[in-house]
């Protein structure tokens, strides 16, 4: 039987371990933390109050509780309405796809200000580990849009920042 031994130089293994070690904190930071880069710059939504801040900071007056609040699931597989819905959140930065599958709670609140509203017009957030990950602002008039969180300027629209969808209770292509 042979055995063979090595001399390892303590200080050598503890230079290459730290050189390593800042390398991958080096690699963190430049790349963001990885894929959940749109989590940690979105919007957070934690406690009602910051949601309600989050309507207010686009300008609108809102209800200070909800009107509903429930727990949906992202699908997994798409559908032409959701498609249209998340093109609509693609225009405001978000993108549902990114969160197929998963379950997220959905807030609805009541717009007090919504100009020329003659029907009940509430904003829909979609709330993911406390972030914002998208949402709209329904006008249920029967000419009523679909649109994104900016508040309309006069009472015209284009279709980057407003879709018409089926009127529904619920976010379309989503189940509770």
């Amino acid at each position: 039987m042979m055995v063979m031994t090595a001399k390892v130089d303590m200080k050598k293994i503890l230079l290459g371990l730290a050189a390593v070690a800042a390398l991958i904190l080096a690699l963190i930071a430049l790349l963001g933390g990885g894929n959940d880069t749109a989590q940690t710059s979105a919007p957070t939504a934690s406690s009602n109050d910051a949601r309600v801040k989050f309507l207010t900071d686009y300008g609108w007056e809102v209800t200070t509780s909800p009107v509903e609040s429930s727990q949906v699931k992202i699908p997994d597989q798409t559908s032409d309405v959701f498609e249209r819905y998340n093109a609509l959140q693609k225009t405001q930065g978000y993108d549902l796809s990114k969160f197929a599958g998963k379950k997220v709670m959905r807030y609805v609140y009541k717009i007090n200000n919504y100009p020329g509203a003659t029907e009940p017009v509430y904003a829909t957030l979609l709330v993911y580990k406390n972030q914002v990950i998208g949402g709209d602002i329904t006008d249920t008039a029967a000419q009523g849009r679909i649109r994104g969180f900016k508040m309309p300027e006069g009472n015209t629209s284009t279709p980057t920042e407003s879709t018409t969808l089926p009127q529904t209770t619920t976010m379309p292509g989503v189940t509770q």
